[in-house]
């Protein structure tokens, strides 16, 4: 153990060549995480192809590393199980970290066990939370049981690793004064077969589903919108105030709405600035999922909904009332600006 020091935060690349959220997310949980451990060096990897890295690393030097670990090589251009894990056992092996950090993306989640494997260690997937104990480990909290318990799992081994969710962190505020020792590592492929081959990028997408990661506004319906139909009126509130359109489980398992609409513990995990809670019950499983929204409006004709817990506003009342009212007053009151 007392050879490895300081955490480091496996970066992530998108295909327009720019950083998932998570990876600034995951830079300025390494940082707390790192002033509990007495001011440990946060470091980031990025593994990419033959591409211009320097935006990257302006981004994630702005957003506190204190080191950042660049590999490229054509054979990196696309993302590579086979690849990616034998480069990053091999930085984290040369660099000894005591902490790895890694987004719980569909490459992390792919990644972040493969690694573990390749290192000998443990791995707390789809966490919510990170800490330092009082022993000075790393204490990560991930849901269990469907989401009924909240599980706090320490890691015995070096290093300790986990995957983190999107959302759940808050970004870092940019710091354009902070300074960052950039290494570049060259690590041998050449006898490194990928037992797959990237062949094409389909982009699918239903509805409103990209946005709804980034969307400042969220209008999200649950069992009592009844129906797929009945969705329109959501459609419509969210474009008055030019935000996306969210679902729960209930609504997705009905076939109601496409998966990546789905808010919550198996869906994705969204901090809007307003979310608004249209005939959704508050299930855990949900809460999970947009709990740390800046405001919280429900909707519901239920006045005992665990949802009213958490709201910053509860109207207590039929949607299908409320929301195209609601809707019309907000037309009308951009209008009137106009």
């Amino acid at each position: 153990m007392s050879e490895n020091n300081g955490i480091c935060v496996i970066a992530e690349i998108n295909s327009d060549n720019s950083l998932t959220g998570v990876s600034l997310e995951l830079i300025g949980a390494a940082k707390e995480l790192a002033a509990k451990l007495g001011g440990k060096e946060v470091s980031a990897l990025l593994i990419a192809g033959n591409k211009d890295l320097n935006p990257l690393v302006k981004e994630l030097t702005e957003a506190g590393a204190n080191k950042i670990y660049l590999v490229q090589d054509e054979k990196l251009e696309n993302y590579s199980t086979d690849l990616y894990s034998h480069v990053a056992y091999e930085v984290i092996n040369l660099k000894k970290p005591e902490i790895v950090l890694v987004g719980a993306t569909t490459t992390g989640r792919d990644l972040g066990p493969r690694l573990s494997s390749r290192l000998d260690t443990g791995l707390t997937a789809d966490c919510t939370a990170l800490d330092i104990n009082e022993k000075g480990q790393l204490a990560a909290t991930r849901p269990t049981f469907g989401g009924n318990l909240m599980a706090t799992i320490l890691c015995k081994k070096m290093p300790q690793m986990a995957t983190v969710r999107p959302k759940v962190m808050r970004k870092p505020e940019p710091d354009p004064s902070n300074v960052a020792e950039v290494e570049t590592i060259n690590i041998d492929l050449s006898g490194i077969n990928s037992r797959t081959k990237l062949l094409e990028v389909i982009k699918g997408c239903f509805n409103n589903c990209a946005g709804i990661d980034e969307a400042d506004i969220i209008v999200a319906g649950g069992r009592g919108m009844k129906s797929a139909e009945n969705f329109a009126i959501l459609e419509d509130l969210a474009k008055a105030l030019g935000g996306a359109v969210g679902a729960s489980r209930a609504a997705v398992d009905a076939g109601w709405r496409p998966h990546c609409d789905q808010v919550g513990q198996t869906g994705k995990t969204v901090t809007p600035k307003l979310y608004i809670a249209c005939g959704i019950s508050g299930a855990i499983q949900h809460l999970a999922g947009m709990n740390s929204s800046d405001i919280i409006v429900a909707i519901n004709k239920d006045p005992d909904a665990p949802i009213f817990d958490i709201a910053t506003y509860g109207i207590v009342g039929d949607v299908f009332e409320i929301v195209p009212e609601l809707t019309k007053a907000i037309k009308e009151s951009q209008l009137t600006a106009v």
